[in-house]
């Protein structure tokens, strides 16, 4: 797919990743980038950053555990004649401590509602709005934590398990809704969530202190290439991208 003049929605926009992927996506020529995260202060800053890059970036308030607030935010994109191109379903959250098993039920049910059945939602309302403009593109954030076990964030790798399934699961929506859906599977990367997954939300949790000084952090920049890169590739449906921390030099 062509990225000049298409309309995408990015959620978790604020910062991260998904303010990278808003950015690149202006960069490419993309005609408007519409954001989406519960963080307002951080969607003003991206919008600010992929206005300067050359979209325009309208965005909403929006948590994607509430399908109202989705169709909100597909709504501001078809606003004034756009259409729906392009989905970057990638708001999420970690666990953060305490860790499993002493995981709160309660934490546990929201990550499942924003990991996973934002990834759900966002997919399902989307394709009705895609199939309008001829198609589309839909790249999922995953994790590599759904290829290797982390014990202290069970909960976090279940969700990621259930999104790179669910991508592979759609990769015939290509040929019968004409969306080609595929998905990111980052290291740990270089994001404001890591410095929030401690006690208190403040912080590195300690579980995660010694695999950070081992890997070498992907920075944000690296994971939008990847997304704009499934985009574009009308080839690829049903894939799921592994994007591996590599190991930190022996000092």
């Amino acid at each position: 797919m062509e990225i000049r003049e298409r309309v995408a929605v990015v959620t978790g926009a604020a910062s991260g990743i998904g303010r990278a992927t808003a950015v690149a996506l202006a960069r490419a020529g993309a005609r408007r980038v519409v954001l989406g995260d519960v963080d307002e202060s951080g969607l003003a800053e991206t919008a600010r950053r992929v206005e300067e890059a050359g979209s325009q970036a309208p965005w909403v308030a929006t948590d994607v555990s509430d399908p109202e607030a989705l169709e909100r935010l597909f709504d501001r994109a078809e606003a004034d004649g756009g259409g729906l191109d392009i989905l970057h379903n990638n708001a999420g959250l970690s666990g953060g401590t305490p860790t499993w098993p002493d995981i709160s039920v309660d934490r546990i049910a929201k990550l499942v509602d924003v990991n996973l059945k934002g990834v759900l939602f966002g997919t399902r309302l989307a394709l009705p709005r895609m199939a309008r403009c001829g198609g589309g593109a839909i790249v999922n954030t995953a994790s590599m934590a759904a290829r290797t076990p982390l014990p202290p964030e069970a909960i976090y790798c279940a969700t990621k398990v259930g999104v790179t399934m669910f991508t592979q699961s759609c990769a015939a929506l290509g040929e019968s809704h004409g969306v080609r859906v595929n998905c990111v599977c980052p290291g740990i990367t270089e994001t404001p969530m890591l410095q929030t997954t401690g006690a208190g939300g403040r912080g590195m949790a300690d579980y995660l202190k010694p695999v950070y000084a081992a890997l070498v952090p992907i920075e944000p920049g690296e994971i939008a290439a990847a997304v704009l890169a499934l985009i574009e590739d009308d080839s690829q449906a049903g894939v799921v991208v592994e994007l591996p921390n590599a190991a930190r030099a022996a000092t």
